[in-house]
């Protein structure tokens, strides 16, 4: 069956990259400064439109289709939950889920998270909860700063607060978001394996159907 025959990303790293806590220590000690495009400005506030300033924020970040958005919403249905993509493609298939039945606390947006995430910190918005779904690994070695815990604006994730969950079918890649994170807050970060009874995205389905091991980083940033 082709449907459950997903690998695992390959790569000759086998552990935390030589070369992570160097970078981890170049962004913390050198702000990103990248000026912030226009349309994510507009995203921002658009996703922000349908929010009551009440209700507790989850951002789902790299939302892909949206399922995970959606069930998120379903679960959490007092908090205000955005679901943030760069690929309108991706957003546009949404299937199997018309607009009638879509909840009503949640919003898709399609901006750059790179921006949207120094948004949100900018406007002094924390988060409930922030999820970040199978990120692209990037397992080649040469690949590292592509990843999002080697990139310039990760100092900003931890400071949105609330619960930060992190999930990848690649354990290198939690590992060493845990060890990024960990230098950044000055602390021990724990991650493991897990099972997905319910799966949130399409990938986590497939990679749980076709027999992989599944990890997790949870930790609470309040």
């Amino acid at each position: 069956m082709s449907y459950a025959n997903s690998t695992i990303p390959v790569s000759a790293q086998q552990g935390v990259h030589d070369r992570l806590a160097e970078q981890v220590a170049r962004h913390l000690a050198e702000p990103f400064r990248k000026p912030i495009n226009d349309y994510n400005r507009d995203a921002f506030e658009a996703s922000l439109s349908g929010w009551d300033r009440q209700a507790p924020l989850i951002l789902d970040a790299g939302c892909g289709v949206g399922h995970s958005t959606i069930q998120l919403a379903r679960s959490f249905p007092d908090h205000w939950v955005i679901g943030v993509d760069q690929s309108q493609d991706r957003l546009s298939r949404r299937k199997p889920y018309p607009d009638a039945l879509m909840p009503k606390n949640m919003v898709f947006v399609r901006a750059d998270l790179v921006d949207y995430w120094r948004l949100l910190h900018a406007a002094d918005l924390r988060l409930a909860r922030h999820y970040i779904l199978y990120p692209n690994p990037w397992p080649k070695i040469g690949h590292l700063t592509r990843r999002w815990h080697a990139h310039p604006v990760f100092p900003f994730i931890p400071q949105l607060g609330g619960v930060l969950e992190l999930r990848s079918n690649w354990s290198v890649y939690v590992e060493e978001f845990a060890a990024a994170l960990g230098q950044v807050l000055g602390q021990e970060v724990a991650w493991e394996s897990f099972e997905a009874p319910v799966p949130l995205t399409p990938f986590e389905r497939k990679y749980r159907d076709s027999g992989q091991t599944l990890y997790r980083l949870i930790i609470d940033l309040k």
